[in-house]
């Protein structure tokens, strides 16, 4: 039997990449909405989960496939779970991680180290069609907590500044490997991967 072919409502290739590998045992060939000139969609929504369907929904209706998408973010607790669903354009112009830490930074100047808690947020979308009545949602957690300055040289977005206490590092200083085992989108991919193998 051939691979089902889902399309991924992202353009970022490292994410193709960790959800080809995790979705390898699926029978799936993930395709990024690029193959199909899937134009960008507003993110309109006022949660995770909303901007998720937006996106799985709108790569749907382009491609003619399944889709997935996923919608993520960090949550600080002194900053009543900002910057959440804004994470990538909290700044200003998406996807402006410098800005972004920078910014978040100064928010938290005068935040002492123990109400510097936060987490990652992940949610997973997977519509079968555009009008999927009942979509497949996966999220995962990762708490941590924001460090004063950046560490490490690995990952992108929040995680110089992203404290594990469990490993006693940020997350920039860990192997892919190991954080792809602990994050958010790790933790809903599993989640995903172990419900699309009942359903498939």
């Amino acid at each position: 039997m051939p691979n089902q072919r889902i399309v991924l409502a992202s353009g970022n290739p490292g994410k193709l990449r960790e959800f080809t590998a995790l979705l390898a045992g699926c029978a799936i060939e993930v395709t990024p909405q690029s193959a199909f000139n899937v134009p960008d969609v507003a993110e309109t929504g006022l949660t995770f989960v909303e901007n998720a369907i937006i996106k799985a929904r709108h790569a749907a209706q382009h491609s003619g496939l399944p889709a997935i998408a996923d919608d993520s973010g960090l949550e600080v607790d002194a900053l009543c779970g900002e910057p959440g669903i804004y994470s990538a354009r909290y700044a200003g112009a998406h996807g402006d991680d410098a800005a972004n830490n920078r910014k978040l930074l100064a928010a938290l100047t005068d935040v002492p180290d123990e109400r510097r808690g936060a987490r990652f947020q992940c949610v997973i979308v997977y519509l079968q069609h555009p009008h999927d009545p009942t979509p497949l949602i996966c999220q995962g957690t990762w708490e941590g907590r924001i460090l004063r300055e950046e560490r490490g040289a690995n990952g992108f977005g929040y995680d110089p500044l992203f404290w594990v206490a469990s490993e006693q590092t940020c997350s920039a200083e860990l192997p892919a490997e190991r954080k792809n085992a602990l994050s958010h989108r790790g933790q809903a991919l599993h989640q995903l991967v172990a419900a699309l193998n009942t359903t498939l």
